[in-house]
């Protein structure tokens, strides 16, 4: 088991809740971004100088906020990305690694109709804390399982308001 002591390693115990925090939110706000399709939004998770490596795309955070927003509205009529608790390891008072499983489901339509498409990997992370600002510096997304599955609606279309993105937030 690990102690309290060993979970916030050499932070204090008000520094690593608020360390936690940030972290958390910007785990979630990097879900946010990528279903709503917000580029902007997806970006700011990253250090300015912060890399990504998804596996068909390795380079800069702010790059890959741009394309991955871009070619999901092209590409999914919808998506969701749920992020499991982090595993947070405070390796000095600025510097984090993180381990967070994710799930993504990203709506489709090919010839044969909709279909989701999958996905259950872990994102592990190096953030960085600057002037108090907790980002991640480098992103690594590994596999561990994927699936299509074809979809048939279990709701007449028009039951529910359609999720938001970007162009129709509120």
């Amino acid at each position: 088991m690990t102690t309290e002591s060993e979970a916030r390693g050499p932070l204090e115990r008000g520094e690593a809740v608020a360390a936690t925090l940030a972290i958390n939110r910007c785990i979630l706000d990097y879900c946010r971004g990528v279903d709503r399709c917000d580029p902007d939004l997806v970006a700011s998770v990253y250090h300015p100088d912060a890399t990504d490596d998804h596996g068909t795309f390795v380079g800069s955070g702010v790059d890959f906020a741009r394309r991955v927003t871009a070619h999901l509205r092209r590409h999914a009529t919808a998506t969701t990305h749920f992020c499991g608790a982090p595993h947070i390891v405070f390796t000095s008072a600025t510097t984090a690694d993180v381990e967070t499983q994710v799930l993504a489901w990203h709506r489709r339509r090919d010839d044969e109709g909709e279909y989701l498409e999958k996905f259950a990997g872990r994102y592990f992370d190096r953030f960085e804390s600057r002037a108090g600002d907790w980002r991640i510096v480098h992103r690594a997304l590994t596999h561990d399982w994927d699936a299509i599955e074809r979809i048939t609606n279990a709701f007449p279309a028009g039951t529910f308001a359609p999720s938001p993105r970007l162009d129709s937030a509120p």
